[in-house]
């Protein structure tokens, strides 16, 4: 509450901190300044500071999610990085919480530098998460400790903006307190939606990390400094101002650099012949290169794609499928690089392919850059070839199966080991692709290498209601690609090395209502990969490799 004395001008002005003094304490009293017009006017004081509250929580959640992306960009598993962030979040918010109780004697100088450091380091936070990624390698620890550093300094908002509201006018605590977190949970709703529909398509998380941190330093600083510029001294306001135009200056800096440690990182990466990079809202894409060279496409950090070796996978995923039965309607779940689908097209019954994928940027580039676009044969510019973007499990979900049916569904989609995600390969997404199969229809998957999720993928398919027959082909689909590109990190090379072993043998699942038969087609050309010999004997030695009881369908609610 503001005191304004009765009489001849008091000496000073008292800053009532919203609780009573205590037996043989007195307000502290400082030098009697020219209050702002705002704080002359308690209401709009009082709407100001809860506007504060609101964007500095729209800001706080914007960090949270861009850390969330960000993990789940690099690492995978976004399950596993959103409970980290989310936990590491919270309990530092606590923490920050009780710490601020040692600052709420000077709650504006402290809420302001409080504002300007997090604004700095929630800014700085993708492009400093990134380039640890990049050149240290110890992203995991990088990403709990900036993630606690902020959590801390979020947590410590409340308090004081508590304790600045009761200092413009005295109030009932849990009246203030209600209006506070209105104010907070509405911000924080604002900052969550903007994140996925806003900020990330509009700016990317760098970018739009670095500008979140510049609404942040001017909502939370300079309004509280304008709004209670007679708590500091003329010196500390000074340096709080000086503060504050460090940060912004920073935060400019940085995002006008930004690009060019973008590229740094990247070369760093994946090697000085980075041909195309961007992050879309559903991942990042990389693809790396000489025009006339073998191709490495990325995808999250993971190698997806090793020009000369994709054939292999392409080819064994394909052809047995459209060898089993009639193949004159296509629909291929992923794939949005074509080289799946350059394969469906060498069968000679094929009318239509329908292309299914969530990111429109992959279709795109398989279409715009020349290597990638001669590598997959241009299939995607195919006359009988139509996409559709959108997520193949919701589109599985809106098709009725009376609207169509396919005679061959592929899914070239990432397998659980991979992704860290069972959406793809649930029995849920399993039973939704069973309605679309025509009579005689046949649904082929990639299951990954020889390993345990072999056998809960069939697991799923089987479910599902279909029989299946396990098959592979003999090496790695990256084997041409050695591990760790020129300036990658040691722990990079080492987690390639590891995934190129484990795909020394690629295995995938046939399946249909009825026991569907192994070969291959003879209105294609020879595969490069795959002989009816091998299919037999791969699938001979799978079978005899199968669990006596197998584990259970992964499902959308079961255990991982």
């Amino acid at each position: 509450m503001i005191n304004h004395p009765a009489g001849p001008p008091a000496q000073g002005l008292e800053l009532d901190d919203g609780s009573p003094p205590r037996p043989g304490r007195s307000l502290t009293p400082l030098p009697a300044r020219r209050p702002s017009r705002l704080r002359a006017h308690p209401g709009l004081a009082r709407l100001a500071v809860l506007l504060a509250a609101f964007v500095c929580a729209a800001c706080g959640l914007v960090y949270e999610l861009e850390l969330v992306a960000l993990g789940s960009y690099l690492l995978g598993d976004s399950v596993t990085q959103t409970s980290v962030v989310l936990s590491v979040m919270v309990f530092a918010m606590g923490l920050g919480s009780l710490l601020a109780k040692r600052f709420t004697c000077r709650p504006a100088t402290a809420f302001a530098l409080v504002e300007c450091t997090l604004a700095l380091t929630g800014g700085l936070s993708v492009l400093a998460l990134y380039s640890c990624w990049a050149w240290v390698g110890r992203y995991q620890f990088a990403m709990v400790g900036l993630t606690c550093l902020i959590g801390v300094l979020i947590g410590a908002e409340i308090p004081l903006l508590m304790t600045l509201i009761q200092r413009i006018r005295r109030e009932d605590a849990g009246r203030a307190a209600a209006d506070l977190f209105a104010a907070d949970y509405v911000g924080a709703l604002i900052g969550g939606l903007a994140f996925p529909f806003l900020i990330l398509p509009a700016f990317g998380p760098g970018t739009g990390a670095l500008v979140t941190g510049a609404v942040n330093a001017v909502a939370g600083a300079a309004v509280v400094l304008w709004l209670f510029r007679e708590e500091p001294g003329p010196g500390v306001r000074l340096l709080l101002w000086g503060c504050c135009a460090l940060v912004l200056a920073l935060l400019a800096a940085a995002a006008a650099w930004s690009g060019a440690i973008e590229r740094a990182a990247r070369s760093a990466l994946y090697g000085a012949q980075v041909r195309f990079a961007t992050h879309t809202r559903y991942q990042e894409i990389v693809l790396t290169g000489p025009a006339e060279g073998p191709l490495r496409l990325y995808r999250d950090g993971r190698l997806a794609v090793c020009g000369p070796d994709e054939y292999r996978g392409s080819e064994a995923l394909v052809h047995p499928a459209m060898a089993a039965g009639p193949d004159a309607r296509v629909l291929l779940l992923g794939g949005g690089d074509g080289l799946a689908l350059r394969e469906v097209l060498r069968h000679g019954g094929v009318h239509s392919v329908l292309v299914v994928d969530a990111d429109p940027a992959l279709p795109r580039l398989a279409r715009t850059d020349p290597s990638l676009a001669a590598l997959s044969g241009r299939s995607l510019d195919d006359p009988r070839v139509r996409v559709a973007e959108a997520d193949p499990l919701e589109w599985l979900r809106s098709v009725r199966p009376s609207d169509r049916t396919f005679d061959v569904v592929l899914a070239d989609l990432p397998v659980p080991a991979d992704s860290g995600t069972v959406k793809f390969h649930s029995q849920e997404f399993y039973g939704l692709a069973t309605r679309l199969l025509s009579p005689g229809g046949r649904l082929a998957v990639r299951a990954g290498g020889e390993r345990e999720e072999l056998w809960q993928v069939e697991s799923g398919l089987r479910a599902a209601g279909l029989r299946t027959i396990p098959y592979a082909v003999a090496g790695s689909a990256t084997a041409s690609c050695p591990p760790g590109p020129a300036g990658g990190t040691p722990e990079r090379a080492a987690t390639e090395a590891v995934a190129a072993e484990a795909e020394a043998g690629q295995a995938f699942l046939l399946a249909s209502a009825a026991q569907p038969p192994l070969g291959l087609a003879p209105d294609a050309p020879p595969p490069r990969a795959l002989t009816a010999d091998g299919l037999r004997a791969s699938a001979a030695r799978l079978t005899a490799l199968r669990p006596a009881q197998p584990p259970a369908a992964l499902t959308l609610l079961g255990p991982r």
